[in-house]
């Protein structure tokens, strides 16, 4: 445990008359509505986009940046503008090819202790920062319509199992979520087969349809068509 986050256990366990546990909740409500409150004016004009979810770690050298960028800018020559999390690796190729292709480029940055910091290829009247995790959320769901989920790490699958269990429960309404890289996410679908559906019975067959699979920009992007092309949809909708 560093420093910082031995600092930061010590103050949650000190000590506090009910007057400061009070305050600081009272006032920590206003800052959470602040932040709804920016989200929503600024993200309800920026039109239909697809969010873009990867590693924060992944260089500018690796494959996977070279196709995140790709993808994101074959989104918006199709109409779609790009969400990602603002930060560096996939997040940054991810608006670096939004940009490229002359669509939107949003970026919902959120504060932390090392990785995160805003890329120069976000919109800059586009770049929302965050404290709450949980506000920033709510705004990659309610502002998507789909999800393109690169190989990533704690951060990534936590966008991921949300969405997921949004659309299980019927607490939104289904969209694309589309996992690249079927190497990398192969081991998780299995064991979401025999661990979850088979041996425990903790999911249904159908869930496994939540999802879809792929490799190249063309099929992210065929999926994506295909799901609004059902419901008579078109990207400037």
């Amino acid at each position: 445990m560093t420093e910082h986050q031995e600092d930061k256990v010590k103050d949650a366990f000190e000590q506090k008359t009910w007057n400061e546990i009070k305050t600081s909740d009272s006032w920590g409500i206003f800052r959470v509505m602040s932040e709804f409150v920016q989200g929503y004016d600024t993200l309800a004009r920026i039109g239909p986009c697809v969010t873009l979810f990867g590693s924060a770690r992944t260089p500018e050298t690796h494959p996977e940046y070279a196709l995140a960028r790709a993808i994101a800018f074959d989104l918006t020559r199709k109409g779609y503008g790009i969400i990602t999390g603002g930060g560096p690796g996939i997040m940054e190729a991810g608006n670096r090819g939004a940009q490229e292709g002359g669509g939107v480029s949003v970026g919902l940055n959120i504060e932390l202790p090392f990785e995160q910091g805003s890329n120069p290829y976000v919109d800059p009247d586009k770049n929302l920062q965050f404290d709450y995790f949980f506000v920033r959320k709510v705004m990659f769901v309610k502002y998507s319509q789909g999800f393109v989920v690169m190989p990533g790490g704690f951060g990534t699958l936590d966008e991921l199992f949300e969405a997921l269990t949004l659309i299980q429960t019927n607490k939104i309404g289904k969209f694309p979520i589309i996992l690249v890289g079927r190497a990398y996410w192969s081991g998780l679908v299995d064991w979401f087969k025999t661990v979850l559906l088979e041996r425990h019975a903790n999911i249904s067959p159908e869930d496994l349809h939540l999802f879809h699979l792929a490799d190249t920009p063309a099929e992210v992007c065929a999926i994506v068509d295909e799901f609004y092309g059902r419901y008579l949809l078109k990207p400037n909708f």
